[in-house]
């Protein structure tokens, strides 16, 4: 591999949806909070042993699994062939931009609610830790270029640097932009322009 050559690890996103505190007590019961499964590639993340069904009015998912720790707003983020699927329209957004952004009701074996907003197709993107994004000269929120590695690879444009201490390396794709490659979780993707 050419020294110069700035590799990241891929992670491929499925359907998922973040929550509240809030909404935890209403899906799943007053007091109730989530229980890890297994750790996720950013520090501190993981997915929860608990899962909810999200409905819209064409179709539904009936397990959509919680990604934890508990987040200050309830975002679901879903892939263009999901929101197809479910008869909404959500825009592509960066993770916490919520605002004007699709809804969905949330049934969970406690309850259920209706959110106006805060289903997106999350915006392709790259975690870099400082240390990493230092190194090759990267900003954050800065705009890459990168060649997706697979089967069928390609090159995606406008993929968002994420930097902070607290991230590990690794770019954030969801299952309609792994299946266009043919790539899967663990591929690797070289960063071409920045």
């Amino acid at each position: 591999m050419r020294q110069h050559m700035k590799i990241v690890p891929v992670g491929v996103s499925a359907r998922h949806i973040h929550l509240s505190t809030a909404h935890v007590e209403i899906l799943f019961g007053k007091g109730a909070e989530l229980t890890e499964m297994k750790p996720l590639s950013q520090p501190g993340q993981f997915a929860a042993n608990e899962t909810v069904e999200v409905i819209g009015p064409k179709g539904n998912f009936p397990k959509v699994r919680i990604l934890g720790p508990v987040r200050k707003e309830t975002q679901l983020e879903v892939s263009r062939t999901d929101a197809f699927s479910l008869g909404i329209n959500p825009p592509v957004r960066e993770s916490g931009h919520i605002a004007g952004s699709a809804g969905i009701t949330i049934k969970g074996p406690a309850g259920e609610l209706q959110i106006e907003e805060g289903v997106i197709v999350a915006a392709r993107h790259i975690h870099f830790h400082t240390s990493d994004a230092e190194r090759w000269g990267i900003a954050d929120k800065q705009r890459l270029s990168v060649r997706l590695q697979g089967e069928r690879g390609l090159v995606l444009e406008n993929v968002v640097a994420r930097v902070s201490p607290s991230y590990a390396l690794d770019m954030h794709i969801d299952t309609d932009e792994a299946n266009a490659a043919g790539a899967k979780t663990g591929d690797s993707a070289e960063i071409i322009g920045n």
